[in-house]
């Protein structure tokens, strides 16, 4: 709960200053001629035809709440380390010169512990250390401040996490769940939404909010069918974005990331007791993330 109160105030925050910076602005920005952009096809559009690629690092740190609906006793918190090895590409949109497209597809490593939050020591609550690999990607749009930008965005990230409880649950139903997050690394899925302050061409400044749930088996087609009915949903929202863009250049950034996390948001709800919603399944394990941290660009 602390954790998604201290998103909220910086989202707001951050929210706030766009108000008073963008429409400061002279926003007359004249629509570019349909041929000018011709050979942009976002729907196709791959790295190679993105702009160049630069080396990107990326450490972040966090706080993150643990949760699982078949089980009663309460979990410590694990704060999280996280490296991150990439690429990233940046470019100015073709709907406005003041508008930045950007993308960061990467690997990462984290580490999920209570023995970080200084809580591994309370054995009223269940306990965990967890380590997660996986890639990602991240995409949005953010505003040029001159030299400096502002970048909101989204990322989905395929995770794979090895889940070790250091202690025993209270009652027998709680230990039999646990039991079966253990003993091998499971699969799982991530979103979260963030905001990148570029402030040098070499330093950027991260605070993100991220909602992750680890499968406690992989039933790969009902997983699929719940994957497929999440990209439709994300496909239709992307054509009414787009045609958002044309029509407000200035308010697509934030309406792209309003829109996406909230469709993200209620997925990862309806998620928390079917795991491959619609389809039947258990609940997952669930870890609710504010992080934040710096990225190098080279």
């Amino acid at each position: 709960m602390v954790a998604k109160l201290l998103f909220i105030t910086a989202f707001l925050s951050l929210l706030l200053f766009f108000s008073v910076t963008l429409f400061a602005q002279d926003s007359t920005e004249t629509e570019k001629d349909e041929w000018e952009w011709s050979w942009e096809f976002d729907e196709l559009e791959q790295w190679i035809y993105f702009g160049r690629k630069m080396p990107t690092i990326s450490m972040l740190y966090g706080i993150s709440e643990v949760s699982n609906e078949n089980i009663s006793d309460p979990f410590s918190d694990a704060n999280l380390l996280e490296l991150q090895l990439g690429h990233t590409a940046r470019k100015t949109s073709r709907y406005a010169e003041n508008i930045l497209k950007y993308k960061f597809k990467y690997l990462y490593l984290s580490y999920i512990s209570s023995d970080l939050a200084g809580d591994s020591q309370n054995q009223d609550k269940l306990n965990s250390k967890n380590w997660r690999f996986g890639f990602a990607g991240s995409n949005g749009y953010g505003y040029k401040l001159g030299s400096a930008a502002i970048i909101l965005y989204t990322s989905y990230s395929y995770d794979w996490t090895n889940v070790d409880f250091t202690n025993k649950a209270t009652n027998q139903s709680d230990q039999i769940t646990m039991d079966r997050f253990e003993d091998g690394i499971r699969f799982g899925t991530s979103n979260d939404g963030g905001i990148k302050i570029v402030a040098t061409s070499l330093i950027s400044l991260d605070v993100n909010y991220q909602r992750s749930i680890v499968f406690e088996r992989h039933l790969f087609w009902k997983w699929a069918g719940s994957a497929v009915i999440e990209a439709v949903a994300n496909g239709l929202l992307d054509a009414f974005i787009k045609e958002i863009f044309k029509s407000s250049p200035v308010s697509g950034p934030i309406v792209n990331f309003l829109l996406k996390n909230a469709l993200a948001f209620v997925i990862y709800e309806l998620r928390q007791e079917k795991m491959n919603w619609p389809f039947p399944s258990t609940p997952p394990l669930s870890f609710d993330s504010f992080r934040f941290g710096a990225t190098f660009t080279f």
